[in-house]
């Protein structure tokens, strides 16, 4: 499967952005979907991720109950809905997809779980 991210961008701290992740080659609803993050200097960072259908989806403690991540079969599409965007949420933003079923505790929360990833797209939150 292949995967394109888009929709990041600059916007400023308190507002909103949609990331989408669309696949092709395989429907999307085969996989484990995750989003990681990567801020200048630091190691990438799991943000979210959900089963292959839908649920459950666990995200890191730095963003609950702001962003949400969704996916749409039709459009083949996996998306992370950002609300009250912070500096500290300024990263390149990857997302990726895992075959296998995660084993071990919070498996699915390590980039090593995840095949395939996106290219990555850049948010940047304006203070």
């Amino acid at each position: 499967v292949q995967l394109q991210a888009s929709g990041g961008g600059l916007v400023q701290a308190g507002g909103s952005l949609r990331l989408s992740c669309a696949g092709s080659g395989r429907p999307l609803s085969r996989y484990f979907m995750g989003w990681f993050r990567q801020a200048p200097g630091n190691d990438r960072e799991f943000v979210a991720t959900m089963y292959w259908n839908g649920a459950p989806t666990y995200y890191a403690d730095s963003v609950k109950g702001r962003f949400t991540i969704s996916r749409d079969n039709a459009k083949n599409t996996v998306y992370l809905q950002m609300n009250s965007l912070k500096s500290d949420d300024t990263a390149v933003y990857y997302c990726a997809a895992a075959s296998s079923t995660p084993s071990g505790t919070n498996a699915e929360r390590s980039s090593a779980f995840y095949e395939y990833w996106g290219q990555g797209t850049l948010v940047t939150v304006s203070s």
